[in-house]
């Protein structure tokens, strides 16, 4: 049995979870979400638990098993309090800014970098050298943050460009100033 697939998933007050078929939807106060399962997944809300069950031990249903339990998770997490990823921008010179819906960023580049917000993606601006991403969908908060980071990946000589706040960046040594001949 998945040890995670079994586990139900508490649905917190605030939040409505429906199931039609194989379509999960999870309403909260920060939005909706809608996913469509695996049809052979067995969803069910008992009271304010859901509740995933597969059908057979094959290797495709275990695999499912878990997997449909944390998405299902994810969603519920999302609609009640929501998701939010925070880049850190190091570097001299290196900093971004807020403008209307558009992130704009100096990154070493002989021009500014601009990203759009996208539908569902909120960017916050707190400081120069720090990016905040929300949103309510897991899998798009990460895939935004992911899209930013790629914009200048940090370096492991110096450390310059945009890291996840969390990141360790593993740091290499200079040239080795050997004697000369």
């Amino acid at each position: 049995m998945s040890r995670i697939g079994r586990m139900p998933v508490a649905i917190p007050a605030g939040v409505t979870v429906a199931v039609d078929g194989s379509k999960v939807t999870a309403k909260g106060p920060k939005g909706e979400l809608t996913q469509v399962m695996h049809p052979d997944m067995i969803v069910s809300v008992e009271g304010n638990m859901v509740h995933v069950a597969r059908p057979s031990d094959d290797k495709l249903h275990r695999s499912l098993h878990g997997l449909t339990r944390s998405l299902i998770h994810n969603m519920v997490v999302g609609v009640s309090e929501g998701y939010k990823k925070e880049l850190e921008i190091n570097g001299v010179g290196y900093r971004a800014a807020k403008a209307g819906n558009q992130l704009q960023m100096n990154l070493g580049y002989s021009h500014p970098v601009n990203v759009d917000e996208i539908p569902g993606i909120t960017i916050e601006v707190p400081a120069p050298n720090k990016i905040i991403i929300h949103g309510i969908d897991k899998q798009k908060v990460g895939q935004f943050a992911a899209e930013v980071r790629e914009k200048r990946p940090p370096e492991p000589y110096k450390g310059k460009g945009i890291k996840y706040a969390d990141e360790v960046i593993r740091r290499k040594e200079g040239k080795a100033g050997g004697k000369k001949k």
